[in-house]
């Protein structure tokens, strides 16, 4: 039987590449669902190749062009976030994709859990703003979430036929982005030109912007924290250029399992949507002849401050990485409109951090209220 797959934010980098995994592997995969915010055009190009049941187009001022391009091919078409958050509880879907950008992935992600439907989760937000909600869902409901995040991946990976044995700790790879070895001085005119030059890897712009400040890595530690239930202590961040190892597990007798290759996005992408099968692929292939050297450094926590609101974040706990998750999204935002310096970024993520109201033990309502409290502080420091 094929898997049905949900693709929530088709038309993004990862929705993209993972249509290019189930083309691939057609006689596995079949796409049920696809949506996107803004892009109709793209959305209706991929449905008319892939001929899902459903899609959604989360702008409802482009739905009747949406509708009237997919609905002689006999494909629903439906509109808002509403739609995006009930496409997930189709009785077809056996798998969603959550490819969404940002604290938006929250809501479908939960109601999809709900629905019985197993995750494969590239929208690390998701855990950041609700990781302890999130968890507890998928233990309740007996559903699997399997990370995309290539680090995610690469742990997960490496604890396959491991699960018993206790982790000592996790080593995550950072790439360092294009700023790596920079100083503050050069940090204070750099444009969003060149943050978006990402050295290693394609990604959508707010995720580059994310790994050129080190927020990505942050967040990245947090998700981490809930994914594999570890505490911050068990968590080191190390930098890594070549992007070839893309983490490390360490055991309690002292041994470490690294799982390697090529930065390719399509391979945990694949791993995820197959698991426990691993598909053949004709992806490129790793020469160490052309890698005689893999070099790694210490972060540069005191230049790059968002790693360490992260950890600070995961070791307050309540709801202090909401806070951080919605202060950063305004401040990517404001710095790829040229409204924020790139080091102001961190300047806002800090005044939200200690202006907005902390919850120690927060329910739904509480993450989605801070969400929007810190939305809002944001934009005031921005001004």
């Amino acid at each position: 039987m094929k898997r049905h797959i949900a693709i929530l934010g088709s038309t993004g980098s990862i929705g993209t590449q993972a249509l290019e995994v189930i083309a691939a592997n057609s006689d596995i995969f079949e796409v049920e669902v696809l949506t996107a915010q803004n892009n109709a055009d793209l959305l209706i190009e991929q449905a008319a190749r892939f001929k899902p049941n459903t899609v959604v187009i989360t702008n409802e001022s482009l739905y009747d062009k949406v509708f009237s391009a997919l609905d002689p091919l006999g494909i629903k078409v439906y509109s808002g976030e509403k739609a995006l958050s009930g496409v997930v509880e189709g009785e077809s879907i056996h798998m969603v994709l959550t490819a969404l950008v940002g604290y938006v992935g929250l809501l479908p992600t939960i109601r999809a859990i709900k629905a019985g439907k197993h995750i494969a989760l590239a929208n690390k937000e998701t855990l950041v703003v609700a990781g302890e909600i999130i968890t507890e869902l998928a233990r309740e409901h007996k559903v699997d979430i399997l990370p995309v995040d290539s680090e995610h991946s690469a742990i997960f990976q490496c604890l396959v036929g491991e699960f018993h044995n206790p982790i000592e700790k996790i080593i995550l790879t950072a790439s360092g982005g294009p700023f790596r070895g920079k100083d503050r001085k050069f940090l204070e005119t750099v444009t969003k030109e060149q943050a978006l030059k990402h050295p290693n890897w394609e990604m959508g712009a707010k995720i580059t912007i994310d790994s050129a400040s080190l927020m990505n890595k942050g967040l990245e530690v947090i998700e981490a924290k809930w994914l594999f239930d570890l505490t911050a202590e068990q968590i080191e961040v190390i930098v890594h250029p070549q992007s070839i190892i893309h983490s490390i597990v360490q055991f309690e007798d002292g041994s470490m399992k690294a799982q390697m290759g090529l930065p390719d996005m399509r391979l945990p992408i694949q791993f995820a949507l197959g698991f426990p099968n691993r598909l053949k692929s004709d992806f490129e292939r790793f020469d160490f002849l052309k890698y005689p050297s893999l070099t790694f450094e210490q972060p540069d926590a005191k230049t790059f401050r968002n790693l360490g609101f992260a950890f600070d974040a995961l070791a307050k706990g309540g709801n202090m990485a909401c806070i951080v998750n919605a202060a950063n999204e305004i401040a990517v935002a404001a710095f790829l409109k040229d409204e924020v310096s790139f080091l102001g970024m961190s300047d806002v993520i800090e005044r939200c951090m200690s202006d907005v109201a902390f919850v120690e033990k927060p329910t739904l309502d509480d993450y989605i209220s801070t969400d929007e409290a810190t939305r809002v502080k944001a934009k005031e420091i921005i001004g």
